[in-house]
Parts: C-alpha cells; structure tokens; sequence
C-alpha cells in the first residue's frame, strides 16, 4: 500500500497468566520493562524485523507505555520492573471521574481482573528511569519512532525530558475531544493523535445526515488553539474505538473518511483491516481481530485506494514545497459537503469530501476560493479528469455516487500519465 513506517504493540514482556478478561496479547500490561515479551518474539526477531523494514526504506514506530504496570487483581509490586517498589505507585483510588486532572493522572485504570498500578511520574527517579530505559530500547533496536499510551493519564510536563532521552518523533494519545486541553500535550510531546478532530469525523461521515458543520468548526478551533496541528496523528480507526465498518456499510462514505485520513492535516495513520473493511465494535476484543481473519486481498477497494493516495502524496511532496507542514484551509462548506485547500499558492491541493452517500447521483461543487488562476487546467486525481477553471475563476467538480474528489495541477502528470478518462470544462450552469 505504498506506506513508508509501521507502528507495532508495546514489546516489553508483560503479564504472562490469563486473566478473567484474556490475555495480554494486546501489550499493554506491562511488566518488564528491560525483557522484550517471549510470544511475540525473541531480540533477534525483532532486530529482523527493522532490518527488513529499512530494506524497504520504511520506518517502525513501536508503542509504549508509562502510565502504568499490570497486574492480575491485587498488586506484588515485587513482580514489576525496574519499578518494583510501593512508594513509585500512586496509592490506589478508582477513575471515577476522568474529567478531574488530579483523578486522570494519580487513579488507576483497569479492573478487579487487570490492575494498572499508576506510575508517579511526576516523582524525578521514576522519570529518570524512563528517560534512561527509552535511551536504551531505542539504541538496542533502531526505533524510529514512539506512540506513547494513555498520555493523558500522564502530566504533560512528564514528556519533554522522556521524548528528549528518546531522541526520536513522538506521538501520544490523549484521547479527549477538547482541543484546548489535548493540546497541552501536543505541545510537551509534539504530537498527539488527533482525536479532537476524530470524534466530529465519524459522526459526518457516519451516514447522509452526518454534522458537517461541527467537524468544519473543530478544523478551525484547531487551527486556533494548537501550535501545530500537521504534527498530529490523523486517523479514522485504531484499537481503541469502533471500526469503521460497523457503523456503515456505505462503501462511499468509506473512501471519503479515507481520503480525510490521508490528505488533511497531520500524519496519516491506517489502522490494519481497515483496508479489507473489518467490522468490530469499539469494544477492545471486538477491533482487535487479526487480519488473516479478513484476508489479504490486495484487488479490495479501499487496499487500493489507500495505495493511491499513498503513491499521490509521495509525488505531491515533490511538486509542492514544504506541502505537509502546510496547513489547510477550508474554502468551501454546505450541509453535505466541505472542501480544503492545502499547500503554497500556485502548488494548492483540494480535496472535496462529502457525506451523500453511495445512493446519491451526481454532485456539483462550484468553488471559486481554490487559488488557481482562471484558464488553469487542473486534474481530479482518483478519477484522471481534466477540468479548467474558468474566465471568471469558477472551478466546477462533479462527484459521482457519493465519492470524494482531489484536485491538483495538470502539470503534475505522475498519478494521471494515462489516457484521460473525461475531460469536462469547468463552468456554471
């Protein structure tokens, strides 16, 4: 599919019994921080396996966890390293309120099955060990990259000598809607999972009568209230939330939230399955399927589209200066449809999304702040059509059953080098 980095779980070794509610497979019950976990593989799998990822000239990032520890119902901190000692723990009080700091991040999460004891990270020995354990698991295996779980539950000011010890591109999740607040630790991290745009994503693009509106509104907060949201992770799946799939069996509506994923703002992320439309609840033991459940079909359309786009952005990259630290900006919006422009003038993208669904017809979205000059001759990429704006710098782009659309200058021949499938004029009627 054309990508150039992988996240994989957590690979310290974690809480070897089954519990009442599974097993650790997921890697987010941590135990050892300095063992790599033996079901997953030995040090020199996974020294292989970025061997093998640079070969592809691709990049890991791997998962991490500084929040907590876990255990089997009551803690022995004895069987945790290196923080083997009550007094690195908060004393032990439910999440009751995760909207209250102070619960968020000294209460812990998990259940009667799996506690996860709440590291004092706040205390200078325990960030100390993380800075010095981070340094090493990144030297030992050639890490590129971290997503680092639950920095929410984690203070922001935890993060900027643990991600300078890393040495490295760090992601957190802070999985809150509230821009204001997950921007705080875009900040200390430098990137964060944008869930503040997530939320308002699904909800439009769950069916026709989707909130275009609010996730509209939300680009802008963002813009407004974060220093620097093209840093941020984008997504519209992973393994904490539903998939996509069981919220709609609209195959259009499944390509326009890919088609967001891969060309707002931020850093792309796909989660596996969501190529091959795997269905799953947000319900941890439901999204979490492995993939050969689903298959490996490479003809399946949303496997090809996402290589596409991935193929697209690698050539946009070359074409448009600095495109990715460039933040877009929404240039047209009616109650189906919004439209965003990203990139320096005269190397401008547009991509019109909307939510009419696969049962719609035809769609015409006339754009008149899209920034090209009238007589430019511009191309829609997914479906090679040639289109020119016109005398008085009208661009008119029809969608056809629902689908999404990206426009960007002719001159960029790389995607489209074929034979032209339509060409239309671009005109009012």
């Amino acid at each position: 599919m054309n990508f150039d980095a992988i996240w994989i779980s957590p690979v310290v070794k974690q809480l070897q019994q089954r519990t009442g509610v599974g097993d650790a497979y997921a890697g987010y019950w941590s135990q050892d921080l300095y063992q790599l976990e033996p079901h997953f593989g030995t040090e020199e799998d996974l020294k292989a396996l970025v061997a093998e990822l640079r070969s592809r000239e691709m990049l890991v990032m791997v998962d991490v966890v500084v929040n907590h520890m876990a255990c089997p119902g009551e803690c022995d901190y004895n069987t945790f390293y290196p923080f083997d000692s009550a007094d690195h723990y908060h004393t032990f009080c439910p999440m009751a309120d995760a909207a209250d700091a102070f619960v968020r991040q000294h209460c812990w999460l998990g259940d009667e099955n799996v506690g996860l004891a709440d590291l004092r990270t706040e205390d200078t020995w325990v960030r100390e060990t993380f800075a010095e354990w981070i340094s090493q698991l990144v030297s030992n295996y050639s890490i590129d990259g971290l997503r680092i779980d639950t920095a929410i539950n984690v203070e922001p000011e935890f993060f900027p000598s643990f991600v300078d010890a890393a040495g490295i591109f760090a992601t957190g999740e802070v999985m809150t809607g509230d821009e204001r607040l997950a921007c705080e630790w875009g900040e200390s991290i430098g990137s964060i999972l944008n869930y503040p745009v997530y939320y308002p994503l699904i909800r439009a693009f769950s069916g026709p009568q989707g909130d275009i509106a609010t996730l509209v509104a939300k680009i802008n907060s963002m813009r407004e209230n974060c220093v620097n949201t093209t840093s941020f992770a984008t997504f519209s799946e992973n393994h904490d939330v539903a998939r996509f799939a069981s919220l709609t069996s609209d195959s259009s509506l499944a390509e326009n939230i890919i088609v967001f994923t891969m060309m707002a703002d931020g850093i792309p992320v796909i989660f596996q399955g969501q190529e091959q439309r795997q269905n799953g609840s947000s319900k941890w033991t439901d999204n979490r399927a492995p993939l050969w459940e689903a298959g490996f079909d490479t003809s399946a359309p949303l496997y090809k589209l996402i290589a596409l786009l991935n193929r697209s952005r690698k050539h946009i990259s070359t074409q448009s200066q600095d495109f990715f630290e460039h933040s877009s900006e929404v240039i047209f919006q009616d109650s189906h449809s919004f439209a965003l422009r990203k990139g320096v003038p005269g190397s401008q993208v547009i991509t019109i999304l909307t939510n009419h669904g696969q049962d719609s017809g035809q769609t015409a979205v006339e754009l008149t702040n899209h920034g090209y000059p009238p007589g430019s001759r511009v191309v829609e990429l997914l479906t090679c059509t040639n289109l020119v704006v016109d005398d008085r710098g009208l661009l008119k782009v029809t969608l056809f059953a629902g689908k999404p659309g990206i426009i960007h200058p002719a001159a960029w021949l790389a995607v489209c080098s074929g034979p032209d499938k339509r060409t239309e004029p671009s005109h009012s009627s």
